[in-house]
């Protein structure tokens, strides 16, 4: 599973607000809103966030194991 917790942290250590994500960096709310939830997010949109936040991707998402095998 990924988890995407990493990403509230640094925004807040950043200065971030989803606020400032929606309307000073166009990352829709449906995203955002999958981000919260550990859903689903293109890659492109994880780009974005490590650009905007000036990180590296393990400050915005973490792998936690599970059983999830295909």
């Amino acid at each position: 599973m990924i988890k995407f917790d990493r990403l509230w942290i640094t925004m807040k250590e950043k200065g971030i607000t989803q606020y400032d994500l929606y309307t000073k960096h166009n990352i829709n709310r449906a995203q955002v809103h999958r981000l919260k939830h550990n859903m689903n997010v293109q890659t492109n949109t994880l780009d974005r966030l490590c650009n905007i936040l000036n990180c590296d991707i393990e400050e915005i998402m973490e792998h936690i194991p599970d059983d999830n095998l295909f």
